[in-house]
């Protein structure tokens, strides 16, 4: 399990990171659209993407000649319910958390 948080909170430390969640938020994306607003090579967002989904934050499929990325809805949970032991923290809400991430995003 303090793997698996350990994974979930190093993932979550990059801006970039949060930043690609916040745009899967909105749909499951190519792994080239996901690149294109990152003045990044594909190689790098690639390994963004990995940690990504090395966490359990998104999953990665190939179809045919393109990789999909999808955020995964429960894959928070583990982080949501450590916090909650520290009677400081609400249940994570994605809404809110989606809201959150974009107003950090703009700052």
């Amino acid at each position: 399990m303090n793997d698996k948080l350990d994974l979930t909170f190093a993932a979550l430390a990059d801006p970039t990171r949060r930043a690609i969640l916040t745009m899967l938020l909105e749909d499951d994306m190519a792994v080239t659209d996901v690149a294109e607003p990152f003045d990044m090579s594909l190689a790098a967002i690639s390994k963004h993407l990995r940690i990504l989904t090395a966490a359990g934050l998104i999953s990665q499929e190939k179809l045919g000649r393109v990789t999909w990325c999808k955020l995964e809805p429960g894959a928070l949970k583990a982080a949501s319910v450590w916090m909650q032991g520290f009677g400081q923290f609400e249940p994570v809400n994605l809404d809110d958390f989606e809201r959150f991430l974009e107003a950090t995003l703009k700052d």
